[in-house]
């Protein structure tokens, strides 16, 4: 999250991210640059996978699942500069977070349908006795 500096005084103070006192533009637009080139390339393998003949059918939804989670992973790294750092604890515990809630929302939203689809009385029955 934050960095840590020393001043003049040899006191330690930390730094916001964005906040850096020296900015290098350069390797910045490169990690971007990079993050973008395999998006774009991972995009239009799953646009090849699922529009062709050449791969067994299948198989084609797993193949884009796994592209989809290669995708998410670039995205993580490149753009949201999740790492494995001491300093990115508290982003990925808010990313799993937002992910269980994300997986509860979702997965309660389903099981509440398919209970009630489930227990609807049946249209023939409906019809037959007029509502």
């Amino acid at each position: 999250m934050s960095e840590q500096r020393t001043g003049r005084d040899g006191e330690p103070y930390d730094v916001a991210p964005g906040d850096e006192e020296e900015v290098r533009i350069g390797p910045r637009l490169l990690g971007y640059g990079a993050g973008l080139g395999l998006s774009v390339l991972l995009t239009a393998a799953s646009f090849f996978v699922a529009g062709t003949d050449l791969v067994w059918q299948p198989s084609i939804p797993v193949a884009i699942a796994v592209l989809a989670i290669a995708q998410m992973g670039v995205q993580l790294v490149f753009f949201l500069h999740i790492t494995t750092g001491p300093d990115n604890t508290n982003n990925v515990m808010a990313l799993a977070f937002g992910s269980l809630i994300v997986l509860l929302v979702v997965g309660g939203s389903i099981w509440i349908m398919g209970h009630l689809n489930h227990n609807m009385m049946p249209m023939e029955h409906f019809m037959r006795t007029g509502g």
